[in-house]
């Protein structure tokens, strides 16, 4: 009988031919794993930044919130400070840092700065209605457009009901109300009022709440070039000095005047030229026009009030924040 010949065996053995293949699996399917634990650590990793930018996000957005809340506290505690009756704009506490990033600033002007409508268009005074029908004319409206306008609301705020050359009384569906602007508004409700009121900030220069006459410590250069006899340069010369260092009005160092008189001085007129101005002009409304910016960090809130401080109680006219 033949012995099997070795050799075929051991070279299979040294060629691993005769090994089992379960190792290499095993080997295999440990890889597909760890790359599985790495794909999941991945997807964590980017599910743990995602939710942490949304929580900054959701702190940012609370944070500017807060904000928001502290500089419109700011705002209300300026103004709580402006209404108390002996408060003016020679009070120090107008402007207040309660923190390096928190506090508010207030400014306290006159309402007679603005041109009362109804005070212009009251017992039909010519020389006011001019002054109303220049202010017109320096909003770009025509002639007849001025002529126009003046006359309806000459027809709106009477108490009769002719008509007026250019006005307009009952007529169809319209009904004018007899009786004077009960807000700046209402203009818009006046027949042919559309070439004013169709104009971006067309308000900003009106009121009702002043007592009527212009405040001189108050009125803007573009009003004061309305009144009889005041040249450029008196005007900027006189706004210069009355703003004070700050160029603005209604701060606590703007200069004071105890009386007409000495702004008749200031401006260089003649009793003659000044006298032009009687009845037109007034010193120190008691309505005034507050201004509080409150500041937290980069928020700023703003209120604005008109208010009459006559007595101990003052009376709040409008309010806008």
């Amino acid at each position: 009988m033949k012995t099997p010949d070795p050799l075929p065996a051991r070279v299979a053995q040294a060629s691993g031919l005769g090994r089992s293949r379960q190792p290499v699996a095993r080997a295999t399917s440990s890889a597909s794993a760890l790359l599985l634990v790495l794909w999941a650590l991945v997807v964590l990793s980017a599910a743990v930044f995602t939710w942490v930018a949304m929580i900054h996000g959701d702190l940012e957005i609370h944070s500017e919130a807060n904000r928001d809340v502290e500089a419109r506290a700011m705002a209300h505690s300026g103004l709580a400070v402006a209404l108390h009756p002996l408060v003016t704009i020679k009070t120090p506490l107008l402007e207040e840092d309660v923190a390096a990033d928190l506090g508010y600033k207030v400014r306290i002007m006159s309402e007679g700065g603005r041109l009362n409508i109804n005070w212009l268009l009251r017992g039909e005074d010519p020389r006011k209605l001019v002054i109303l029908k220049q202010w017109l004319e320096n909003r770009g409206l025509e002639f007849q457009d001025r002529e126009t306008l003046v006359d309806c609301l000459l027809d709106y705020v009477d108490g009769d009901n002719l008509k007026r050359l250019n006005g307009q009384e009952d007529e169809g569906d319209y009904h004018p109300p007899n009786r004077e602007l009960t807000s700046v508004d209402e203009i818009a409700e006046v027949p042919n009022s559309g070439p004013l009121v169709s104009q971006a900030g067309w308000k900003d220069g009106l009121t009702i709440d002043s007592q009527g006459p212009i405040d001189l410590i108050a009125a803007s250069a573009e009003t004061m070039r309305l009144l009889p006899g005041l040249g450029e340069a008196r005007i900027a010369a006189f706004l210069t000095y009355r703003q004070g260092k700050d160029g603005l009005d209604g701060t606590i160092d703007d200069p004071e005047f105890k009386n007409l008189k000495e702004i008749q001085s200031f401006l260089g007129l003649s009793d003659t030229q000044f006298k032009e101005l009687g009845g037109l002009v007034m010193l120190k409304d008691p309505t005034m026009h507050i201004i509080s910016e409150g500041r937290a960090g980069n928020a700023y809130r703003q209120l604005e009030v008109v208010v009459r401080k006559a007595g101990a109680s003052p009376q709040i006219l409008s309010w806008k924040e």
